[in-house]
């Protein structure tokens, strides 16, 4: 996935927080999040036509939703089997102790990671979920004994290699 973030000055960081506090969405901008969500490419004009809007209202309000923080960035999804990312794994990993530090580097490590799509602290049996794509089982194999039980503080790991994807969407409801 490619990823085109807007980013903002410390300075206006506070600004853009009491905006996003203060912006409250309304039925034409949860419309517009919802056709951006589908096409991100779609031309102001068109996504204006589709909104009820003239495009340079369409424009403010594209504009005012990403500088709130509504919008983070626009991507490409790319087909994984066509980009040599066709096996889809989940891990569980346990760590060791739960400390600051290790939290830190198992999270450092896994944002080094060109494999892992994503990681996420959980709450229960376990302390991280990852999901990664790679290119096939030896792939795995591979990442798993040369990254992934290597990073300090991993006591053990649990491995789903996904069988069927049976929905799979960035799409959020609006």
């Amino acid at each position: 996935m490619c990823y085109v973030t807007f980013s903002e000055p410390p300075e206006k960081r506070g600004e853009t927080e009491r905006m996003a506090n203060d912006l409250r969405l309304d039925d034409t901008d949860r419309r517009l999040l919802r056709t951006l969500q589908s096409d991100g490419r779609i031309s102001n004009a068109e996504l204006a036509e589709r909104c009820n809007l003239s495009p340079s209202s369409c424009s403010d309000r594209v504009r005012r939703l990403r500088e709130a923080g509504y919008i983070k960035s626009f991507a490409a999804l790319l087909d994984p089997e066509k980009v040599g990312r066709g096996v889809l794994i989940f891990v569980e990993v346990v760590l060791d102790r739960t400390t600051p530090e290790v939290f830190d580097t198992f999270a450092a490590a896994a944002r080094r990671s060109p494999d892992v799509l994503e990681c996420h602290m959980v709450a229960g049996g376990f302390d991280y979920l990852i999901k990664a794509r790679v290119a096939d089982l030896p792939a795995w194999r591979t990442f798993l004994e040369e990254v992934l039980v290597r990073i300090p503080g991993v006591r053990e790991t649990r491995t789903y290699a996904v069988l069927e994807e049976v929905k799979s969407t960035t799409q959020l409801p609006v």
